[in-house]
């Protein structure tokens, strides 16, 4: 089985004063990996930029620069692609059944079936990050998922259902800032804060582990229409295990990933693959800015 969607990401920011020149990097056009292709994508930035070029980076996700040096109080940059997923989320029992500190054993001292490229990528994901770090509070969490000789893969099942069932989603209870003995003190968080427990507790125990940014198609109540622009980013988690590679795997939802699911990126934490980054001149305080995501499926006319 296969779906196509159409996806379209706006981001709208507000000054209260003229800026003179924004400059900034975008991280929204979907990646082509076994599985998942896109078919089609452009991005659009009003005002025009005077300067923008694509860019592959270090991880590989498909990046541009811009450049607006045109006085303006509004700066709107729009993404739209239409891809096609054809992956399938594996059964949980059919998880690798190795023990857990055989794959960090594993990675510790080379796997024969990765080249040296790919090994110095797995041991750069068990490294501390902007945003996820190890610390007493995540190794006390994670203690009860590492019993010895327990197969990777339910760790990688059980971590994500304690996020699940010991944290709240609560939207707006933090911020990119918040680290993981906060979230773990007011046991409440968002997307971005499950998946960077989930890693930092992995890396902890010499598990690689990173940050996957992406979407998940959301479906309204029965009867229903779906919000049009109600979407929103998402983000998961990838663990390596021997003979399985990556496991994508969703703790805010406690599920494996499947077609459901658009990738845009991934990287060591949120530091790496945020949706939109840059700087702006201005004698103003900043800006306001408004997202809105529609991801549906592939001709069901999203906003424009």
């Amino acid at each position: 089985m296969s779906r196509t969607y159409d996806l379209v990401h706006r981001t709208t920011y507000t000054y209260a004063q003229p800026v003179t020149d924004s400059y900034g990097r975008t991280t929204l056009t979907p990646r082509d990996v076994p599985g998942q292709a896109c078919l089609a994508t452009s991005l659009e930035i009003d005002p025009l930029p005077a300067d923008t070029a694509a860019h592959v980076d270090y991880f590989g996700n498909r990046t541009t620069y811009f450049g607006v040096t045109e006085p303006h109080t509004r700066l709107t940059v729009t993404s739209r692609s239409t891809i096609e997923v054809t992956r399938s989320a594996p059964e949980p029992e059919r998880l690798p059944q190795m023990p857990w500190e055989e794959v960090v054993e594993a990675v510790r001292e080379g796997v024969a079936t990765v080249d040296e490229q790919a090994l110095v990528r797995l041991r750069e994901s068990l490294l501390p990050s902007v945003h996820v770090r190890r610390t007493d509070a995540v190794r006390d969490w994670a203690a009860p998922s590492m019993t010895p000789g327990r197969p990777i893969g339910e760790v990688l099942v059980d971590l994500a259902h304690r996020i699940r069932t010991e944290l709240a989603y609560r939207s707006g209870s933090t911020t990119v800032h918040t680290t993981q003995d906060q979230l773990l003190a007011q046991r409440a968080g968002v997307c971005q804060d499950f998946a960077h427990l989930m890693i930092a507790a992995l890396r902890l125990h010499g598990l690689p582990a990173r940050y996957s940014s992406g979407y998940i198609e959301t479906r309204p109540p029965a009867g229903r229409e779906k919000l049009r622009g109600a979407d929103a980013s998402h983000a998961w988690v990838s663990a390596w295990a021997p003979g399985a590679g990556w496991v994508e795997i969703d703790p805010t939802n406690d599920q494996l990933v499947d077609d459901r699911y658009v990738l845009l990126g991934w990287g060591r934490d949120y530091h790496d693959v945020p949706p939109l980054r840059g700087v702006i001149f201005t004698e103003g305080r900043g800006a306001h800015p408004s997202v809105q995501v529609d991801l549906v499926p592939a001709g069901s006319d999203p906003f424009l």
